[in-house]
């Protein structure tokens, strides 16, 4: 798969499930999966489908892999480790497992924020990840790649729900979307 194939499908999953987790901006997502998982080529995502690096932690009930890792405790200096990672059956629901990992009190602040780079510091301020670069490099990637494409867009200062058409739709008319989609089995 190309990098651009790559970002297109986690960009189509991370738009089908960033709503229902009140996520508003998606750029930001898009390029963690790109830098943890290497454009879906570590062994943990091209096996495992997580394309997050999550670990399991003591809440997790699902299939688990043990993988070496690196995290960088002390400033400039990288420590290899063991640790039990998540494993997905797919793509899409490593990426429904990534939103369901952060809809925790934990990551509670990053829902409704509509900054990539305010995103990518609260995360990061939250524990998500060890590297002192993490915001910096996951905002490089925004920028490379103009992620920022996939982030809904601003309209009088409040986000904007749009149906495929670009129709800005009632509250009626997203609930009849969303219920025909439960029906479809979407959900």
């Amino acid at each position: 798969m190309t990098n651009s194939e790559f970002i297109e499908k986690i960009a189509d999953c991370v738009d089908k499930y960033a709503y229902l987790y009140g996520i508003e901006v998606h750029s930001p997502i898009i390029a963690q999966a790109i830098l943890e998982s290497g454009w879906g080529k570590s062994g943990l995502a091209s096996k495992y489908h997580n394309y997050f690096g999550l670990k399991c932690g003591s809440s997790w009930k699902g299939k688990s892999v043990n993988m070496a890792t690196k995290e960088e405790y002390k400033v400039g200096t990288l420590t290899n480790i063991r640790d039990n990672f998540r494993v997905y059956d797919s793509m899409e629901a490593g990426v429904k497992g990534y939103f369901e990992f952060i809809n925790t009190k934990r990551y509670a602040n990053l829902k409704g924020v509509t900054s990539p780079e305010e995103y990518v510091k609260r995360i990061k301020a939250d524990g998500y990840a060890t590297s002192s670069t993490y915001v910096d490099n996951i905002m490089r990637i925004i920028r490379d790649n103009k992620l920022t494409r996939f982030d809904r867009k601003k309209v009088g200062g409040k986000m904007k729900k749009e149906d495929l058409t670009g129709k800005v739709l009632s509250g009626k008319e997203i609930i009849d979307i969303l219920a025909k989609r439960v029906i479809k089995g979407d959900y």
